[in-house]
């Protein structure tokens, strides 16, 4: 292996452990900074990188059973491959890039050769992606891994939806690490270091972080700066294209549903084409409320949030 040890984890409380990642970038910050990553924005990242915000875990609570699943996860595999699993006490820093850092869930040796080992669990509605490869935001994660170390293979185990189990032997990609690097590289130099607050992008992380940081409007009005003209110009521009082709696209479904007339599929060529019936049943609280207005207020719950629009682009 061709890294630094950056920190001895052996006796580190998890609170230690949590301060010591705002100290570089780990494997699990790659797709937050590559805006893929559905749980955690890069504004979240940056705070929390310079300080401004306590370090959290990252994601949710498919993240934590993630954490408790890890040793059922490591067991099996070591059952069907006969592979054994050490775990390094340790965090590791790139030697050139001392920003890099990894903590890894494992190292094994095969036939000779030292590798990483990566552990993941994921809900049956990730089946598909595994099924065709290593989801996106995992195969960065280990590429991230790869480079820190100077290792050049990856063995990565899931347990899918409880019950399938998945292991993936993933090649060092030096293509894709450059990439990461350079991605990496920019957002330290530049945002943490520099202080230079990160633009938004359109993930979901990052627009769930905004509307939960920002829930309430103070019902002031502000004067915003004059760049952001443009931006609502191109928010326009885009919205009236979306709009455009949405159009678009419920005609050509409107022609598919003259053809298929009363018959629920249709084939041609690759595809196959469905309408449907589907039965539902729905609570008539309109009607509950006319007729019940005092069990309707016992039980109805009300919630807040905030409407974001833009108005007087037109003329």
């Amino acid at each position: 292996m061709n890294a630094k040890v950056f920190a001895d984890t052996s006796a580190m409380t998890r609170e230690q452990w949590l301060k010591y990642r705002t100290m570089g970038i780990g494997g699990s910050d790659v797709s937050v900074i590559a805006g893929i990553n559905p749980y955690r924005s890069v504004y979240q990242l940056w705070l929390e990188k310079t300080g401004q915000l306590e370090p959290a875990e990252n994601g949710n609570e498919c993240t934590h059973f993630g954490t408790v699943l890890e040793p059922i996860v490591k067991q099996e595999f070591t059952e069907r491959t006969g592979i054994e699993i050490f775990e390094p006490k340790c965090i590791y820093q790139h030697k050139d890039y001392p920003f890099m850092l990894a903590n890894l869930d494992g190292v094994v040796n095969v036939d000779g050769e030292e590798c990483i080992f990566e552990a993941k669990t994921a809900s049956a509605y990730k089946q598909n992606e595994w099924n065709t490869g290593v989801p996106p935001e995992y195969m960065m994660q280990i590429q991230h891994y790869m480079a820190v170390t100077g290792l050049k293979k990856t063995y990565i185990a899931a347990l899918i939806g409880g019950n399938h189990f998945v292991y993936k032997t993933v090649e060092r990609d030096d293509e894709m690490i450059a990439d990461i690097i350079e991605m990496e590289r920019r957002f330290w130099e530049e945002n943490v270091l520099g202080g230079d607050e990160p633009l938004p992008d359109g993930s979901e992380g990052t627009t769930s972080w905004l509307n939960e940081r920002y829930s309430k409007s103070n019902g002031e009005s502000i004067e915003l700066p004059e760049e952001t003209v443009f931006i609502c110009d191109e928010y326009e521009d885009i919205s009236e294209q979306i709009e455009a082709l949405s159009a678009e696209k419920d005609a050509l479904g409107n022609r598919l549903k003259a053809m298929l007339k009363n018959n629920e599929t249709g084939l041609a060529g690759k595809y196959r084409v469905s309408w449907k019936t589907v039965n539902s049943s729905r609570f008539d609280s309109i009607r509950f409320k006319a007729e019940n207005p005092e069990l309707y207020g016992k039980y109805v719950k009300h919630s807040s949030s905030r409407r974001f629009g833009i108005s007087g682009g037109a003329t």
